[in-house]
């Protein structure tokens, strides 16, 4: 499965969070995706993958050295910004960028322009993907959880040269033999923000 893959399965989930709570996560909704996301590293081998009643996922790479090495640690979390909704997120996958406008078909008015985004023009050749114009993408930051995740599968751990532990923490993963520490957090360690950006995936 690739990253994209993965990344469009978990915007699906609705994460919002609600600033006026006081419990962790935020809303109880987060721990769908997060109780999906520890299943789903136990079956990509990581044995020890769990979330807490915080909501926090944790699992562990082991290193694949017994050398003294320090553990590597990657962190991203699931909650999405209360501005915008965040149930019924319809990705699109908008193919090869040329820098065509790109409509969002549930609010005609939205259209990416490269000429009111010239980023965009880095983005040229690659795939990007938006969410519909009803409600946020939730790219900030479930993609991380999708690079977290699709590091710390087997087949990409197999081909990494790294010494160090890796503790994968289900919002960021990096691929690497050493003992990696993944953590996927329900709430960011930072304020949410919204955000218009596209996210480009590379082909």
């Amino acid at each position: 499965m690739t990253v994209l893959d993965r990344f469009l399965r978990y915007v699906r989930y609705d994460t919002q969070s609600d600033e006026s709570s006081k419990t962790y996560p935020s809303t109880a909704r987060q721990l769908v995706l997060l109780r999906d996301l520890a299943q789903e590293l136990r079956d990509l081998g990581l044995t020890d993958a769990a979330v807490d009643d915080f909501g926090y996922v944790m699992a562990t790479i082991p290193a694949t050295t017994t050398a003294d090495v320090p553990t590597i640690g990657f962190i991203a979390h699931v909650d999405t910004s209360p501005e915008m909704p965040g149930a019924n997120v319809k990705p699109l996958v908008h193919r090869s960028y040329d820098g065509r406008d790109l409509a969002l078909p549930d609010d005609p008015s939205a259209v990416l322009r490269l000429a009111d985004n010239p980023a965009l023009r880095d983005q040229f050749g690659n795939d990007i993907v938006t969410a519909s114009g009803a409600t946020l993408l939730g790219a900030d930051d479930k993609a991380g959880v999708a690079e977290i995740v699709t590091a710390a599968a087997p087949e990409k751990m197999s081909n990494t040269r790294s010494p160090s532990p890796l503790t994968v923490v289900p919002p960021d993963p990096a691929p690497a033999p050493a003992t990696v520490t993944l953590l996927v957090m329900s709430r960011s360690p930072v304020a949410a923000m919204s955000s218009p950006a596209p996210v480009s995936v590379r082909s």
